[in-house]
């Protein structure tokens, strides 16, 4: 089943795929009542499998009942498919295509964390504001949790999962480099625990260059999990304007979807609605003039596409916006004159 959250005439809806080229509302009089929530969030759809199985019927009607009505794709405003997860993960250099370009990596999952206000829907035009600096696309495999979920048996771990979509994990590499430290960070002796040693250390943290307002286009489906049996197979297609800048496929994650779920909930615990990011397809296309990372939107012209088999294509307008960044800071109190 295909579902999507969007504004229709000024008002939210969550709604499911009909006809290939309608979404059809669903009333709220078929919804649950999660506690806390409003019905119009998807989350109130996550976890009510039968809810869901009674609309997936309806949807393979080829006339609707009375009570649900067809909107044309073209009359509404997409949102992301979950709106306000409580959880935005990123698996980070998941790409064996990656490899070659470690100098020293750990041998498991990295992650990392964006904010719901990193989200954007299909169709939304992306900001780019010059003092971000240089910024560009990484296409990716999104998933969906279902359950709540803790120390998942990676045999059983897609059980976990509700359903897919696509994201952007929008990278801004200009800012990555600005907030980059070289500093000396210190560990209690292996050999006396009284005793700090200083370690050498390189980091950057990744709170502004992947979490900047805009930076996580999500959609336009959430796709349900039995729509998509094998997740580790399906190819993905990353477009900046006329350059196809990737070609790439699931099949080349460095951990699949179930070991990062499984290592994943070894540390935090997964809650429905929560969005897993599974990593960069970014090889490029054979003979392409250009590949992701050289697709700075400062610089090269938009919209982005990135379509994956069974999920649809999510398509992102980019505006240029000149701004600098200032005025963000206090004025520092002169010091008094020495008596």
């Amino acid at each position: 089943m295909y579902l999507a959250s969007f504004d229709f005439e000024g008002r939210d809806h969550i709604g499911f795929r009909w006809r290939d080229d309608h979404v059809v509302p669903i009333p709220e009089s078929f919804l649950p009542r999660p506690a806390g929530r409003l019905q119009c969030e998807m989350i109130s759809l996550i976890g009510a499998p039968q809810t869901l199985a009674m609309l997936a019927g309806i949807a393979a009607l080829p006339t609707l009942p009375k009570e649900f009505t067809a909107l044309s794709l073209e009359d509404i405003r997409w949102h992301p498919p979950v709106r306000k997860p409580g959880k935005i993960i990123g698996v980070a250099m998941n790409n064996s295509a990656a490899d070659a370009r470690k100098i020293s990596a750990p041998s498991h999952p990295m992650f990392f964390m964006k904010p719901q206000t990193s989200l954007l829907g299909h169709l939304n035009e992306l900001e780019i504001r010059s003092y971000y600096g240089s910024v560009h696309p990484e296409p990716e495999l999104a998933v969906v949790i279902g359950r709540r979920s803790r120390d998942l048996d990676p045999h059983t771990a897609l059980d976990a999962v509700f359903g897919y979509s696509i994201m952007n994990d929008m990278t801004g590499n200009a800012m990555r480099g600005e907030d980059m430290v070289h500093y000396y960070a210190m560990y209690a002796s292996a050999a006396d625990s009284k005793t700090l040693e200083r370690r050498e250390q390189h980091l950057s943290y990744a709170a502004r260059y992947k979490g900047t307002d805009g930076f996580g286009p999500m959609g336009p489906w959430l796709v349900t999990r039995d729509e998509i049996p094998d997740p580790s197979n399906l190819d993905v297609v990353c477009q900046v304007g006329s350059d196809i800048v990737a070609a790439d496929s699931t099949r080349y994650l460095t951990y699949g979807v179930a070991e990062v779920l499984a290592f994943l909930s070894r540390f935090q615990t997964l809650e429905p609605g929560d969005v897993v990011s599974m990593g960069t397809a970014f090889r490029a296309k054979p003979g392409a003039q250009r590949t992701i990372h050289s697709a700075d939107l400062q610089r090269v012209e938009g919209p982005v596409s990135v379509t994956i088999s069974g999920l649809g294509t999510l398509r992102t307008p980019v505006r240029r916006r000149s701004m600098t960044l200032n005025e963000w800071r206090l004025p520092k109190n002169p010091q008094p004159d020495p008596v």
